[in-house]
């Protein structure tokens, strides 16, 4: 069984048992296929639509799908991540924030952030220019940045520290 919040604002609950499917305990003939062009095909109850996967986070179980021209913004829950909730525990809260590293040689042009400075995953951090073209780090996690160690202007080494979050 999964269950899935589309636009953070509908949940569906779907279960496959043996070749039925059942989305929100109504059976449903469903069939995804991906195709040789990179769409995928949906066929659901008779009625088709095309979609593309837009963006994908593994690790946050999110899925964004462009679906005839709509984006669709999907976040999926495992049976392991729902008993984990019921059991009080959110892996989300509990991932580690790694210091950001310098992804290769380069400059440090701007630091974008504080120290104390509150980020959602995806705020932009630093600024580093490496073989003449800018690259904007991002914050991996939700957290606060507890030290910065790069200084602009400055150059840096692959695998450098720039700055540390908790």
């Amino acid at each position: 069984m999964l269950q899935i919040a589309v636009n953070d604002n509908t949940n569906i609950t779907v279960t496959k048992d043996n070749d039925v499917w059942l989305v929100n305990d109504i059976t449903t003939d469903c069939n995804i296929s991906t195709q040789p062009n990179g769409l995928i095909s949906i066929l659901v109850n008779g009625r088709s639509f095309t979609g593309i996967i837009e963006k994908v986070d593994r690790s946050a179980k999110e899925v964004t799908v462009r679906v005839n021209g709509q984006i669709y913004k999907t976040s999926i829950k495992e049976p392991i991540d729902l008993l984990l909730k019921n059991m009080g525990l959110d892996l989300k809260a509990m991932q580690k924030a790694e210091p950001v590293k310098a992804p290769m040689p380069g400059m440090v042009l701007r630091v974008l952030v504080t120290a104390g400075q509150k980020v959602n995953k995806g705020d932009a951090l630093i600024i580093l220019e490496a073989m003449k073209m800018e690259n904007l780090l991002k914050a991996t996690v939700a957290g606060t940045v507890k030290t910065i160690k790069a200084v602009e202007k400055t150059a840096v080494e692959k695998g450098a520290v720039l700055l540390e979050m908790e």
